[in-house]
């Protein structure tokens, strides 16, 4: 007997006053997951209730995803209008010429005639291969450089003004580099994505998100643990494996999966879990359709922080950087 498709809840676009959905399926199989079987994926969770995809060029799957997509608004499983699909644009494709091509290439892979969310992927334009290892480095990486982010910028402004893209946004970014936009953007952004979980809070950037209209997309929102070996380091921390997450999760009979979503959710934030098993992609949006936490409950968990960033951005590094933390102005300056 075939379950029944789950109602996702929204959260409201303060800049526009649209609707996105509170969860999105993340489609980055970090470097090991076929574009079929992400596709595959996608369409269980469309069929089973999810309305927003996170996509970007640089997964290397946006033609299969799109052709998942398709297939299922030519069978009327779902209107393109009940879609939120959010797309980005790669580090090496910032020059302006660039950046609209690959737009455009990323319109035409996903079939679609607009996106609903383009985001800037890093605000570097320093370049890595797929499945590269911590030590590749870019020979023509630099640090931030905010007059050629904002000729990027300007770009997806443009493609607002055409009507090609709904939204525009940030990733990756950073409260001073986050000021500087916001100052000298004609369309602000209405989305930024972040790594986010019970071990990675980043409370004063998702406070500066929130105070100025911007909705913090969470990415990892589980503690990533099928990332990239190059992202793996021996001081990581396993949120799944916290007794503060654990307690909850026994409490309410699920996995702890499920705490650290309904964690998210509590706090407005939209977490974007990728999975390609069946019965893990049901869980997740189950728990952000389900009850909340109760107040107590999220109050406990955002006492676990442990500030443990987990996508430190090594290969974005440039000569005569430090290491990975000059990347993240953890001082509040830009380095």
């Amino acid at each position: 007997m075939q379950e029944k498709s789950l109602h996702t809840p929204y959260l409201t676009v303060p800049l526009t006053g649209a609707k996105i959905p509170a969860i999105g399926l993340g489609t980055f199989g970090s470097d090991h997951v076929e574009p079929r079987e992400i596709a595959d994926a996608v369409k269980v969770a469309i069929r089973m209730g999810y309305r927003h995809i996170d996509c970007a060029s640089v997964y290397g799957n946006e033609k299969q995803v799109g052709q998942a997509i398709a297939s299922l608004i030519a069978e009327q499983v779902v209107r393109r209008e009940d879609l939120w699909i959010t797309g980005k644009l790669w580090n090496d494709k910032h020059d302006p010429k660039d950046a609209r091509e690959s737009f455009l290439r990323s319109l035409e892979d996903l079939q679609l005639e607009y996106l609903d969310l383009y985001l800037i992927h890093w605000p570097f334009p320093n370049y890595h291969p797929p499945k590269c290892s911590v030590d590749s480095r870019s020979p023509n990486a630099i640090p931030y450089d905010h007059d050629r982010y904002m000729a990027t910028w300007r770009v997806l402004e443009s493609l607002v003004d055409e009507g090609l893209v709904r939204h525009i946004g940030s990733s990756n970014m950073t409260v001073p580099k986050l000021g500087l936009l916001l100052r000298d953007c004609r369309i602000k952004p209405a989305c930024n994505e972040l790594e986010l979980h019970p071990h990675f809070q980043q409370p004063e950037l998702v406070r500066y998100c929130k105070e100025h209209g911007i909705v913090p997309i969470g990415y990892s929102p589980l503690g990533s643990p099928g990332r990239p070996e190059r992202d793996r380091t021996t001081d990581d921390t396993v949120d799944m494996e916290d007794p503060v997450i654990v307690g909850i999760a026994q409490k309410y009979q699920v996995h702890p999966a499920a705490i650290c979503l309904k964690w998210a959710a509590k706090n407005g934030h939209v977490p974007i879990p990728f999975s390609t098993k069946e019965k893990n992609i049901r869980a997740n949006l189950e728990a952000v359709c389900s009850d909340p936490l109760t107040e107590d409950e999220k109050l406990a968990i955002d006492g676990i922080d442990r500030g443990c960033r987990l996508i430190k951005g090594h290969v974005f590094l440039w000569e005569g950087a430090n290491d990975w933390h000059d990347l993240w102005d953890e001082d509040g300056t830009i380095t």
